[in-house]
């Protein structure tokens, strides 16, 4: 018994030290490397931190442009998806429900015309990302709302745009919160 004790004794002691205290401190380390010490990439306007760029945020209201529904409500402390699957019931009306409001506020868009994006969540709960279509979908409303013309709308989804890594790899990408902190800036 004494022989299958001790290396098992030995091996708890080399995995706690590896595992609480060498692991983290090279985690901590390497995130000292990167931008914001591993804080998390912040978003100010006039000095003020009014949010983080890889966290997805809830803006509803018609002035903005919409970000992408949320299955944990924008808790970055509990991501995840909803873990319903399409033939589930509840989900469906979930999904049906946020089609008819964005039909509401967006009575120009054809039902067949809203992007997906836009009524379901994504597999963590927080994309901060939309489609350029997904924003652009949205100029509309905005640009009757704010008295903006819709091509200089067009013009800031574009210049907002982020194309796929190295050109090559994923979808072009619009950040939900950078596009409204210049929506706000636009004159």
């Amino acid at each position: 018994m004494k022989q299958h004790i001790l290396p098992a004794l030995k091996l708890t002691g080399v995995s706690i030290i590896v595992f609480a205290v060498v692991y983290p401190l090279i985690i901590w380390g390497i995130a000292q490397a990167v931008p914001n010490n591993g804080q998390g990439e912040t978003v100010e306007v006039n000095n003020k931190i009014v949010g983080y760029k890889l966290e997805g945020q809830n803006f509803t209201a018609d002035n903005y442009f919409n970000s992408r529904p949320s299955a944990v409500g924008y808790n970055a402390a509990g991501s995840g998806g909803s873990n319903k699957g399409p033939s589930n019931p509840d989900y469906l009306k979930q999904v049906a429900d946020r089609v008819d409001s964005f039909l509401v506020h967006n009575p120009s868009i054809k039902k067949e015309a809203v992007p997906a994006e836009l009524v379901t969540a994504s597999g963590s709960g927080l994309d901060p990302d939309l489609s350029p279509e997904a924003a652009k979908v949205q100029v509309n409303r905005i640009a009757a709302i704010r008295q903006i013309d819709e091509n200089k709308l067009y013009a800031l989804v574009d210049a907002h745009t982020d194309g796929p890594l190295l050109g090559l790899f994923g979808p072009a990408k619009v950040n939900v919160l950078q596009l409204n902190v210049a929506l706000d800036e636009l004159k």
